[in-house]
């Protein structure tokens, strides 16, 4: 399974793009503005887009990938999240008031758009071109609205996105229960002196994160994403300042372009 980072940043300018990830090249994991990046070519490849949640940051291209390359696709295009995600989307996006429905575009019978919810813990899975085995599972986040992480499961390990969360010990647990663990991609969007931002707005903050990681076995190298522009320096010497010299942990800031293998 090839996981491309198409977006990764917690806001706009100066090249940052939002959260998205391109699996090989028929899924999209959420669909942020590092959507825009794609060609139309590229666009119209895509058949399933599985959603963390329903912030804008994460769905602000779904609407105009779907505007811009139904007609050239053959079949409907697979929207995957957790129920409660998908009745938001239904509710108060695909709803002819800021997008028009298409799950009922060209008829209901027929439409660009269908609705695959995937409670949590549920294994979607599906084979690549080659025959390769993917599996996703969307994982519980601790969030404003409702939320999944997902682990994405290929022939050679694994990848465990958080998705935007603060601590929970769902996370944690599942962290540790993954024996092929290769890359934990986890949030943090604000520093230490944010902390009331961060926990109203259920985000990590850099003392937070990382007195967590600190309690972790983990040989899975740890990713930092969703930082807030303007702050990503400052978050990543936060969070390696608050762990132990002596540290094993492998942590990194999350970049644009950036490709897993798993």
């Amino acid at each position: 399974m090839r996981v491309e980072v198409l977006g990764c940043s917690g806001g706009i300018g100066d090249g940052r793009q939002t959260t998205s990830f391109l699996i090989d090249d028929d899924i999209l994991l959420d669909a942020g503005s590092g959507v825009l990046s794609l060609s139309r070519a590229a666009m119209a490849r895509i058949d399933h887009v599985f959603i963390t949640h329903s912030h804008l940051d994460h769905i602000l291209s779904l609407p105009l990938l779907l505007d811009s390359v139904a007609n050239e696709r053959d079949k409907p295009l697979q929207l995957h999240a957790i129920p409660e995600v998908l009745e938001i989307l239904q509710d108060h996006l695909f709803n002819w008031r800021i997008w028009p429905d298409f799950s009922r575009i060209p008829s209901s019978k027929a439409p660009f758009l269908v609705f695959s919810p995937v409670p949590l813990g549920q294994v979607w899975s599906l084979p690549d071109a080659a025959g390769a085995a993917r599996q996703i599972t969307p994982i519980p986040a601790h969030h404003t609205v409702p939320t999944s992480g997902f682990h994405l499961h290929g022939s050679n390990g694994s990848l465990l996105f958080s998705a935007d969360t603060n601590s929970h010990p769902a996370l944690w647990r599942l962290v540790e229960q993954i024996p092929d663990l290769l890359h934990l991609v986890v949030e943090c969007s604000y520093v230490s002196a944010q902390r009331d931002i961060a926990e109203a707005s259920r985000h990590f903050h850099t003392l937070e994160l990382a007195s967590e990681l600190v309690q972790l076995e983990l040989a899975a190298k740890v990713w930092i994403t969703h930082l807030k522009p303007g702050a990503e320096a400052e978050i990543m010497a936060e969070l390696h300042g608050n762990l132990p010299a002596d540290t094993r942990l492998a942590i990194e800031r999350l970049n644009s372009g950036q490709v897993f293998h798993i």
